[in-house]
């Protein structure tokens, strides 16, 4: 029995878009929404998708999702716990966990994959959300699953699947190799990303795929092989009530701001790190607060030593949106100098706050942060140089400041919110419903070649291929 089927109760109220409320559930291997953009989706997207009226049950592991609590639509949002052993938690990550935690053979995989310098989780949660989903067979109108691409996700959950692959992990996985220094450090990245064959395989298989950017898009085609017909762009954005000027919050002369959720080269804070040695050469109160954690070695703290800049660079993390949302309010200067991104929501978000935003033209970027000069000031990535030179250009220019600030603003209220994205993903939840019924979409579908039968996994191809990495 279908969830449409088993309502037996009062009729529910029309959606917003005037259809059935769907019940959705809503996956996700990692759900930190304070570390990675992965958590930050769930989060939001979950709640707008709830004040669309549709109930939402997000069925996460560790760390926990965190979903918005206390609103009129708070009832229709729940999280169902779905636990792995939790062996990169802090204070004591790669743990070997006691005898009496291994519950079953997943465990055990999860365990081995991990001695053998894989990450599990990906693989390890697709197989026993498989097994929670097709023992809950008939709640749910849809699945969304968010990047995990794991074997297990492959074949009947129970409910027509959409996947949502934010980017291409390939991406990270080559940046890495290309840092990576030595034939050990090399070996080490090949066995950390083989999980990559794994999402290649899956991504292959999935009738029904959302991204978060044209560019995201071009990429899943060529580094997934993923047919171009079955890609749909749903563009993300940032939280416009809670992103927002406030002139009341006193502006912090030579602030720049920036966010790195981890210290791998993908961020490029390195890259900006070394700019703003330059830049404190013209302005000496320059300095830089980074949305993150510390590094204690590697690229990011050696320029920190190496140019001085232990008192002009701060790392601030495990804030609150409100504290978040002041620090962006309280710079000067925004700064994305990452070398690629899928989409970029810190981008997203400055601008929303209507802080001027220097921007590298890695990846997805400029499709959010838009034309240089107009909305942001551009740069190409992994230039230091550029770098300074547009912060230093926005340090002296309080005119530029306030112009790029305000426009950044109007683009992202135009094109870049969540209330949109909730929006463009209930269609495609509805088109998928639809072919899995054997009835046409509910609008008109761009001309495409038929997609081929997706075929079904089987228990023996995730044993065998337990390669996988999680990306928070």
């Amino acid at each position: 029995m279908t969830a449409e089927a088993s309502q037996a109760g009062p009729r529910e109220d029309p959606a917003a878009d005037g259809e059935r409320p769907l019940h959705i559930a809503l996956l996700t291997y990692k759900g930190n929404p304070f570390c990675g953009g992965q958590g930050v989706y769930v989060r939001h997207l979950s709640r707008e998708l709830a004040r669309l009226g549709h109930r939402v049950e997000v069925i996460g592991s560790q760390p926990y999702p965190v979903l918005d609590e206390g609103a009129d639509y708070a009832h229709r949002l729940s999280l169902t716990e779905l636990p792995s052993l939790d062996l990169y938690r802090s204070p004591d990550p790669f743990r070997t966990p006691g005898r009496e935690e291994y519950r079953d053979w997943v465990d055990a995989l999860e365990v081995a994959t991990m001695w053998t310098g894989g990450f599990p989780e990906p693989l390890t949660f697709s197989l026993r959300a498989r097994r929670h989903l097709r023992a809950r067979r008939g709640e749910f109108d849809v699945v969304h699953d968010n990047q995990t691409l794991g074997y297990g996700l492959l074949g009947d959950v129970g409910a027509p699947l959409v996947t949502t692959i934010h980017h291409p992990i390939t991406v990270d996985r080559q940046l890495e190799l290309d840092a990576a220094e030595g034939w050990q450090q090399k070996l080490s990245k090949r066995r950390w990303y083989a999980f990559t064959r794994m999402q290649k395989r899956v991504a292959r298989r999935l009738p029904s795929v959302l991204t978060v950017s044209g560019t995201s898009r071009a990429e899943i085609v060529d580094h997934l092989g993923v047919r171009e017909d079955r890609i749909h762009v749903v563009h993300i954005g940032a939280d416009t009530q809670l992103f927002s000027p406030d002139p009341s919050v006193p502006v912090v002369p030579g602030r720049i701001v920036t966010t790195s959720s981890a210290d791998v080269p993908l961020k490029g804070l390195v890259f900006l790190v070394e700019a703003l040695a330059k830049v404190r050469t013209e302005h000496a109160y320059a300095h830089l607060v980074v949305v993150g954690k510390r590094p204690t070695e590697g690229p990011v703290a050696q320029a920190i030593e190496r140019y001085g800049l232990e008192g002009a660079v701060e790392f601030v993390k495990g804030i609150s949106d409100a504290e978040l949302v002041d620090l962006v309010r309280s710079a000067e200067v925004a700064c994305v100098p990452s070398l690629y991104e899928g989409f970029s929501l810190p981008a997203a978000e400055a601008m929303a706050t209507g802080t001027p935003l220097v921007a590298t033209t890695g990846g997805a970027i400029p499709e959010v942060a838009g034309p240089d000069g107009e909305t942001c000031l551009a740069v190409p990535p992994g230039d230091p140089g550029a770098l300074a030179a547009a912060v230093n250009r926005l340090l002296g220019n309080p005119e530029l400041r306030v112009r790029l600030g305000r426009a950044g603003r109007e683009r992202v209220l135009k094109h870049f919110t969540w209330a949109r994205a909730a929006e463009g993903t209930v269609r495609h939840y509805r088109d998928a419903m639809a072919a899995s019924a054997g009835r046409p979409p509910a609008r008109p579908a761009a001309p495409h070649t038929p997609a081929a039968g997706q075929a079904a996994a089987v228990e023996e191809l995730a044993v065998s291929n337990p390669e996988s990495r999680a990306t928070c």
